[in-house]
């Protein structure tokens, strides 16, 4: 390279450095990045996401970024950290156990960030392509596993039957929504008459549901999948519609009851699991579960308007564990399974209030038409119901698929608000 050519690079280097617009596109790319990572590696979703708000430091406006942390669905994850962070000082755990604790609400302080970048990034759309591309990916893996075990990335387990990487509860997690989220879209398309893309993409949902029907499937997504359908049912289908695909589906339910041993086993465990746990005090997953939301109600009933504090839960389940009413065998966990009951123990009436206040003011986000609000809306009912069997606000996996979900579908939203808000100023 001459010296003129180096020159020139360098000086283009330096531009794009002092460029805000090149600051955004590399903001963009790292949130690329973490969302493809994000059915892949837990630590390549921290290091890309890191890098994102890295990306975000040099430029910002800062009066509007301030302005932006003021609405109620920016302002309530933080509350939820600034929550965390207070409650270690009343908490009796040990100092490592409540910092502890506190990690697991710092990637809600990443969410006010995606949905200030994304009000102003036009590339919003890319995330949910390369989301969609990515799980397209791991399901072709999963068949693959399924069929050849040994390709699999993790010790064989059958109950982990056709997992690539992680485990089958994210994974159901990812397909659950995938799957449903492809419904918008597809209606859309067959409205305009564009057949072929919308037979691609009934194709890539199919494939994901058929992967839970006779690869591995969780418990979880087994509820959460009607109730996400009845959503798309109500808000975008006529009741005509609903009848025909709501008959179309039970045929589709009972032929998969009949054709997956996989699907009646998982099922099975329902009421297999709950009459080794009332009968015979078999500490079963139902079971654990059950023996958690009993003892969590104790412990708020303890401690009702501030809780015990941070990373109190553990040590409460251990003493807990101690008393003649545990059930032998059940595990000590450090966390109750339930979302409103993690919350409730460590920081009372004030911790539900936040955390209902970060679902309520998310889902009046998404009202009204179009994929990002679509895409947004279901990321949040999926996660308020699932997180009545799990902590998933707080799971990094399930958390970290509310917080990219939410951050960018919102980010979208109010950019089209804005815009409709400036076109509609214009024509006045």
């Amino acid at each position: 390279m001459t010296a003129v050519a180096r020159e020139t690079t360098v000086q283009m280097l330096r531009r794009r450095f002092r460029s805000p617009a090149a600051w955004g596109e590399t903001a963009d790319l790292f949130a690329v990045l973490a969302a493809a990572s994000l059915p892949w590696s837990t630590s390549l979703t921290a290091i890309f996401n890191a890098a994102f708000l890295v990306c975000m430091v040099p430029f910002p406006d800062i009066r509007a970024f301030l302005r932006s942390l003021t609405r109620p669905i920016a302002a309530a994850p933080i509350a939820l950290f600034l929550l965390a962070l207070v409650g270690t000082l009343w908490s009796d755990a040990p100092w490592g156990a409540r910092l502890y604790a506190v990690g697991p609400t710092i990637k809600l302080l990443v969410l006010p960030v995606l949905l200030y970048h994304f009000q102003r990034s036009p590339r919003g759309s890319w995330i949910f392509i390369v989301i969609l591309a990515s799980c397209t990916l791991l399901s072709v893996m999963s068949w693959l596993v399924a069929i050849y075990p040994g390709l699999a990335l993790r010790p064989y387990d059958p109950l982990q039957r056709g997992i690539f990487v992680k485990n089958y509860i994210d994974q159901s997690q990812e397909f659950t929504l995938c799957t449903v989220a492809l419904a918008y879209p597809v209606m859309m398309l067959l409205s305009n008459k564009r057949y072929w893309l919308a037979g691609l993409l009934t194709v890539l949902g199919l494939n994901f549901l058929l992967n839970m029907v006779f690869v591995v499937v969780s418990r979880t997504a087994l509820v959460t999948v009607p109730i996400m359908l009845g959503v798309f049912a109500l808000l975008h289908l006529r009741w005509r519609s609903i009848a025909v695909i709501s008959a179309a589906l039970i045929v589709f339910a009972a032929v998969a009851w009949q054709a997956s041993p996989q699907l009646r086993k998982t099922a099975d465990t329902f009421s297999q699991d709950y009459r080794l746990y009332m009968q015979e005090n078999v500490p079963t997953s139902i079971g654990e579960r059950l023996e958690y939301w009993r003892h969590a109600a104790r412990f708020f009933v303890q401690a009702p308007f501030v809780g015990h504090g941070t990373g109190s839960s553990q040590g409460l389940f251990e003493r807990a564990a101690k008393e003649p009413s545990w059930v032998p065998g059940v595990r000590v966990f450090p966390n109750p399974h339930n979302q409103t009951l993690h919350v409730a123990i460590q920081w009372g009436f004030i911790g539900i209030g936040v955390l209902y206040a970060i679902w309520i003011s998310h889902f009046l986000l998404f009202r009204g038409d179009g994929l990002a609000t679509w895409i947004g809306l279901l990321v949040v009912v999926q996660n308020i119901f699932t997180s009545l069997f799990n902590s998933h606000l707080f799971d990094f996996h399930e958390g970290w698929m509310y917080v990219i979900g939410v951050g960018v579908a919102g980010g979208m939203v109010i950019r089209a608000q804005q815009a409709e808000a400036e076109a509609r100023e214009a024509a006045s």
